[in-house]
């Protein structure tokens, strides 16, 4: 939102006992930024028990010629609490960006217009002061040893975890792209100070855009209310509850923002390529509740004869794919008998009857053998056995316990299901977790998912994250009654 072509800022001032600096970090904001854009400095008080709130009001009446509103949360909310405030301050009016500046003067106001340029121009959602870019400078502006070997060590695991290459985590001084932090449940965020964490987070699973700008770096003898081993642990918690998240393991509701995953799992040792590759090129396959059709569109592109059988149509950029529409609980209406390989990927859980359904399909086969490929989660993966022995249970949009899972198996649990209906089992693997789509297609990826390949071939009951078969077709009673009296009346003389 524009008001006479000028893009809408606030200044959003955050303030706990700031009484000592205050005003000296409000006399800092350059009038620069009142000539450029249309701007406001919003300055929230949170629950202070010193002059905090009156010296902010003086300030207000001592410059009429400034848009300036002083409120005071009337109980302390937190360093995140007050942020929420803040931020929903600046959406419920409709301005265009909001930078954070603490009271306590620790970031220098004169970098704002700086900071906000690459919003401006288009570049960045979220623009970060890192006192980090330059080398040497944060312990020359009085950053402690301890907090700057803090800095690096946690800012350094968490790229590593997150897939991100940010030069700070833990700097304080951000503007934000108000659009974007809209599109963010940042209210289910932390009140306490790793809220900086949780939002970076969410902007980085949201695929948002992040720019760092040196800073320069001040520590004066402002108090510092922060309990740096607390805060360090909570960082590195919540980092590790994004990306077991980002595994689909535990679900966080804060983090499940940003495009839809389109679920093909390439590259790396899955379900999907395990299957793809059972695959030969130009083959016949038909994929059972193919979704999407990623895994149709690999096999298009093997030079196989596809057809896939869904609920919805499939997008129009997958070749030549024959498509089924029908939902699998009822009764079938598709044909597999042109099609060599049936595939039955991460498909068979969502269905309310299994069984009925593995019943319904072997009508279908005759005495020639084709070839089914079926995956599904291990609900006896042993991070949902420690889950559950702590009382966790948690359902999520992904992973094991997917919201749509209606019924759930283990290696002898699926084992049986299949012998029961007629299955001839060649091969049953264990699948490992994605560990690349989590953690990134490096080198920490790789290294987790071959301990991963290595501990199930220890127990694939307990380390497996999936369940991977390969399966023989047979006829049902049936087909084979028909076809013995068929047999029979020919050789009668």
């Amino acid at each position: 939102m524009e008001v006479s072509g000028r893009s809408r800022v606030l200044i959003f001032v955050i303030a706990y006992r700031a009484e000592k600096t205050l005003e000296r970090v409000l006399d800092r904001i350059p009038s620069s930024l009142f000539a450029g854009y249309d701007c406001e400095v919003l300055v929230v008080d949170d629950a202070s028990t010193d002059r905090t709130l009156a010296i902010g009001r003086i300030w207000q009446a001592a410059h009429p010629e400034r848009r300036v509103t002083v409120l005071r949360n009337q109980y302390n909310q937190g360093y995140g609490g007050n942020q929420k405030v803040g931020y929903r301050y600046a959406i419920k009016e409709g301005f265009d960006y909001v930078a954070m500046v603490h009271g306590d003067g620790q970031y220098a106001p004169e970098a704002l217009p700086r900071l906000l340029e690459p919003l401006v121009k288009g570049e960045a959602d979220v623009v970060l002061g890192s006192r980090m870019l330059e080398a040497g400078q944060a312990r020359k502006g009085g950053m402690p040893l301890y907090k700057w070997l803090g800095n690096r060590v946690l800012t350094t695991m968490q790229n590593t975890l997150l897939g991100s290459r940010l030069s700070e985590f833990h700097s304080g001084y951000r503007v934000y792209r108000v659009a974007a932090l809209a599109g963010l449940p940042f209210s289910l965020n932390t009140d306490d100070f790793h809220f900086d964490t949780e939002i970076l987070i969410q902007f980085l699973n949201a695929g948002l855009r992040i720019v760092e700008q040196p800073i320069p770096t001040y520590y004066g003898d402002e108090i510092c209310y922060v309990n740096g081993l607390k805060y360090a642990k909570d960082v590195a918690r919540v980092t590790l509850q994004n990306v077991v998240h980002r595994m689909g393991i535990l679900y966080q509701r804060r983090f499940d923002v940003g495009p839809a995953d389109s679920g093909l799992k390439t590259g790396y040792v899955s379900s999907h390529s395990m299957a793809i590759d059972a695959v030969p090129a130009r083959a016949s396959a038909i994929d059972l509740g193919g979704g999407p059709g990623v895994v149709a569109k690999a096999l298009v592109d093997k030079g196989c004869q596809v057809a896939v059988v869904d609920q919805r149509p499939l997008p129009g950029d997958l070749g030549d794919v024959r498509l089924f529409l029908q939902d699998l609980d009822d009764p079938l209406v598709f044909d597999t008998e042109p099609y060599q390989h049936i595939l039955i990927l991460d498909m068979i859980e969502h269905l309310r009857n299994p069984e009925l359904f593995l019943q319904r399909l072997r009508r279908q086969f005759t005495h020639e053998k084709k070839t089914v490929i079926i995956t599904t989660p291990n609900v006896a993966f042993l991070p949902e056995r420690l889950m559950l022995l702590v009382g966790q249970f948690n359902y999520s949009k992904t992973g094991i316990l997917d919201l749509t899972h209606t019924r759930l198996f283990t290696f002898r649990s699926l084992r049986r299901l299949l012998r029961d209906h007629g299955f001839r089992i060649k091969a049953i693997r264990g699948v490992p977790a994605p560990f690349p789509k989590a953690l990134g297609d490096g080198q920490l990826g790789r290294a987790a998912l071959a301990v991963n390949q290595a501990l199930i071939k220890l127990s694939k009951t307990l380390f497996a994250y999936q369940i991977y078969v390969e399966a023989e077709t047979t006829p049902d009673a049936d087909f084979v009654l028909d076809t013995s009296k068929a047999a029979s009346l020919k050789s009668q003389p």
